[in-house]
């Protein structure tokens, strides 16, 4: 148990296709000014044909395992945080594992929503801590674009597709997770749910008609959620770690809404001088976000070694997450040609 998890390597993957909130205002009764005002949100990227979960999550780990300079044959484990697999059935990872080559490793998705990477890392580090493994590679992905009613304003606007993913391993220095908390509120699952489509209401021609299997949210009631249990979780890590507000360098929080995020390091007590945010250009692309915020964050030299860095997330289930990493990479090591 005295092993730590240091994130080594990372990597990002989004569409090439863009959609502005003009593009938005053309097919919808919406603004540029309406959507900036209310989100934060300029443009995001939507997957096109031939794309789908698995695609984004191997690019994505591609990137990672070539940042990590570590070759797939030593990734033990792959965990895919995802709620909108290729299929419900079998796991997306397993086809992720395949198509990058990683022989023998474990498996699974993992469905915590939009707070899935939060969940995977802490899974992932207990994993290394245990001893049950050395490497593994966590991706969050999303292709929230395919379950959204395009007429509906109040969701579609919202969300974007992407991945990120980081390459875990074993290490005796004092790296990656050093306190995480995870929540859930299973009464609030009509919050912000796609009614249909699962056991409970199998998809139906009369069902699809209704658009019962697209999401639907409140929006009003998830603010209050989502700022109260991000920053009362965010307060719990940073206790637990030992430390104190001003200890945190970075605060990478989940990118879902200007409004939450701002509410959030408010109730922190946090200057947004010290909060990384790209949801103007992805909008909230789910799983995916905080990944892809630390790839951004560490790409513009926001990241240092011994930096303490602080990851907060929630969506649907209800479910929260926040953990306090430290960061810093291993001893590098000859590059690997991936192929």
């Amino acid at each position: 148990m005295g092993h730590y998890a240091a994130i080594t390597g990372w990597g990002m993957a989004v569409p090439q296709r863009v959609v502005t909130n003009n593009d938005l205002a053309a097919i919808m009764d919406t603004s540029d000014e309406w959507i900036r005002t209310r989100t934060g949100i300029v443009e995001r990227r939507v997957v096109s044909d031939g794309e789908c979960t698995s695609t984004l999550a191997v690019q994505a780990g591609h990137r990672a395992l070539a940042c990590a300079r570590i070759a797939p044959e030593q990734i033990d484990l792959v965990i895919l945080a995802t709620c909108t697999p290729d299929r419900i059935f079998p796991a997306t990872a397993s086809r992720v594992q395949a198509d990058l080559n990683i022989p023998n490793a474990g498996a699974f998705d993992l469905n915590a929503a939009c707070s899935g990477f939060v969940y995977g890392l802490n899974v992932a580090t207990s994993m290394i801590r245990s001893g049950a493994s050395q490497s593994v590679l966590l991706i969050g992905v999303d292709i929230f674009t395919h379950l959204l009613n395009w007429n509906d304003r109040n969701t579609s606007v919202l969300f974007g597709d992407g991945a990120g993913a980081v390459v875990l391993q074993q290490c005796e220095q004092p790296r990656g997770l050093l306190a995480c908390k995870l929540g859930s509120w299973g009464q609030g699952e009509q919050l912000m749910v796609a009614k249909a489509g699962g056991t409970c209401q199998p998809l139906t021609a009369e069902l699809i008609e209704q658009g019962q299997h697209f999401v639907a949210m409140n929006g009003r009631e998830i603010y209050k959620h989502a700022v109260r249990e991000m920053s009362d979780s965010a307060l719990y890590v940073i206790d637990a770690s030992g430390l104190t507000i001003a200890d945190i360098n970075l605060v990478v929080p989940h990118q879902a809404n200007l409004r939450i995020i701002e509410g959030t390091a408010r109730r922190l007590g946090i200057p947004l001088e010290r909060v990384f945010v790209n949801l103007d250009r992805y909008g909230n692309t789910s799983a995916a976000s905080v990944p892809i915020a630390i790839c951004e964050a560490a790409e513009q030299g926001r990241l240092h070694t011994n930096d303490h860095v602080l990851l907060t997330a929630f969506g649907g289930g209800l479910t929260w997450a926040s953990a306090v990493i430290r960061w810093g990479q291993l001893p590098e090591t000859e590059p690997y040609a991936y192929k």
